[in-house]
């Protein structure tokens, strides 16, 4: 299994944050040196290692980021980056100070929740959202609207789960149009503009986009859109300006960029309370999550929405 994941670059995705405070200083790795490695503190000798275990071929590029300190004492948290054909994605290792060691995995503090990481990441504030407000089950999906595949899991969350937890999920949509689909990020920042228009009117809108996804092309997306706000009573001279300018492009950008801190690789990807969930979840499977993440929430209290709504107000004569 390790052999076809390496061969496929199917390594997760994340941005490098290490420092490499004077290790992996450059020196001749092991197969210059024509001997097996012996320093996984060498990023040639880690290098050669990785690549023999996980049998990656030549045309895989492989680049250990650097390290840094990571929370299990006496261990150092190393970052290995692997490229192939335009894809790129990551995996963590937990090397001892000696280098003679290699840990692979991920390390956890018992009384965080365990998907801490990717819950202090993603960014919901401001984004389309339907649920209850400060809800203890929060579900981010990152989705592409010439995405067929994201077309089946909307129709899952905007039916059974809309219905079935009104009251105790909210959930957000992130804009992560893929570059291999051509009206996809112009269909995001016309989804954008009619969000900044009426919050209500975007999920019409997501509703309609992915109902008429075969009928839609790059050509004619425009007049569908206009065709879309002219049905729905949307003002017009405030749309097109912001449809034209690509006004809400830089928020697509943002929420593609947060989706590749996330290592999201492909759409749908859902997050249900920072549990990363890929492609089309069956509606029992994902409605056995939710119904988990609620009963463990009662207890746990370590992950719900913050919808921005509490206000502290100043009252005079108290501090």
């Amino acid at each position: 299994m390790a052999i076809a994941m390496a061969a496929m670059l199917v390594f997760t995705a994340s941005p490098a944050a290490g420092q490499e405070g004077g290790l992996f200083d450059k020196e001749a790795g092991a197969e210059a040196q024509g001997s097996g490695p012996t320093n996984a503190l060498d990023k040639a000798d880690l290098e050669f290692f990785l690549r023999h275990l996980y049998v990656m071929s030549p045309d895989i590029d492989v680049e250990i980021l650097g390290s840094k300190p990571s929370s299990i004492d006496g261990l150092l948290e190393v970052r290995m980056k692997a490229s192939k054909g335009g894809r790129s994605q990551e995996r963590i290792y937990y090397v001892s100070k000696d280098g003679k060691s290699i840990i692979e995995g991920h390390s956890y503090e018992i009384a965080e929740n365990p998907f801490k990481e990717s819950i202090d990441k993603i960014e919901n504030l401001g984004r389309p959202a339907f649920g209850k407000e400060g809800a203890s089950v929060v579900v981010a999906v990152f989705s592409d609207f010439q995405c067929p595949y994201c077309a089946k899991e909307a129709t899952v969350l905007r039916t059974q789960l809309a219905e079935s937890y009104s009251d105790t999920v909210r959930v957000y949509f992130h804009d992560y149009p893929l570059t291999m689909h051509p009206w996809a990020l112009p269909a995001a920042v016309a989804g954008q503009c009619i969000q900044q228009l009426d919050p209500q009117a975007f999920w019409k809108y997501h509703d309609w986009i992915f109902e008429n996804q075969k009928s839609i092309t790059p050509q004619n997306l425009n007049d569908k859109v206009a065709e879309f706000a002219s049905a729905n009573g949307l003002d017009s001279m405030k749309l097109s300006p912001c449809i034209a300018e690509q006004k809400t492009k830089p928020l697509i950008e943002k929420s593609i960029e947060m989706g590749r801190e996330l290592a999201v690789t492909s759409t749908p990807t859902l997050f249900v309370n920072g549990r990363k969930l890929t492609g089309n979840v069956a509606w029992e499977q994902l409605k056995g999550i939710i119904d988990y993440e609620i009963e463990y929430q009662k207890t746990a209290k370590n992950a719900s929405d913050d919808c921005g709504c509490e206000i502290e107000f100043d009252i005079p004569g108290q501090k």
